[in-house]
């Protein structure tokens, strides 16, 4: 029996429903159309600590975190491994991603690296959320994550980007949502040809 395809994205914004979640979504519906498994996580209200630069990980190379078990970070690991794709988005919080991505970023990276670059050759496509400045610098924040640990950044017709502040403010957003649509369907086409 063939594996299924399996999309993981992270939401690093503290609002559950909010634009994040709402461009996520977007971009899963011709995953989720096509029969792709796809899985949202809620980085927002963890409480994620950032590296402490112990290089544990490094010596054990046990594809874990050494300082895991005060937050979820080790199981977040976990269903990277199992994915295909990786998505990471995050609404842009003073010119940049969220404290929680960031943490994430660092701690997930430097697991990658200690074993090898875990995570190489995965597809990766980052999603930003703005109200109206900073979302470039956040962008390259995430793909620069991809990009260091030898993953395959999917692209769209249009920088990830959806804008709007309120929840739900995104949905007027109409290049937005449709860069979005078009960055499932091209992680579609890749997932297809990688397969």
């Amino acid at each position: 029996m063939e594996k299924k395809m399996k999309v993981v994205a992270f939401n690093g914004s503290a609002r559950k429903d909010g634009n994040t979640a709402m461009l996520i979504a977007k971009v899963f519906a011709p995953l989720q159309a096509a029969g792709v498994e796809t899985e949202m996580i809620q980085l927002g209200t963890e409480q994620i600590r950032g590296c402490v630069a112990c290089y544990q990980c490094f010596e054990n190379k046990n594809k874990k975190c050494n300082i895991g078990e005060i937050d979820m970070i080790n199981y977040y690991i976990e269903k990277i491994i199992r994915a295909d794709v990786l998505i990471i988005a995050s609404p842009t919080y003073f010119a940049d991603v969220t404290a929680n991505m960031k943490a994430f970023i660092e701690r997930c990276g430097m697991v990658s690296r200690a074993n090898n670059n875990l995570f190489k050759r995965k597809l990766g496509a980052a999603i930003v959320s703005v109200r109206r400045a900073g979302a470039i610098q956040t962008f390259e924040t995430l793909n620069n994550f991809f990009l260091i640990l030898e993953m395959i950044v999917v692209g769209s017709s249009y920088w990830n980007i959806g804008i709007g502040r309120a929840p739900g403010d995104v949905l007027e957003d109409q290049e937005g949502l449709q860069t979005m649509q078009a960055l499932g369907e091209n992680i579609l086409w890749l997932l297809n040809k990688v397969k």
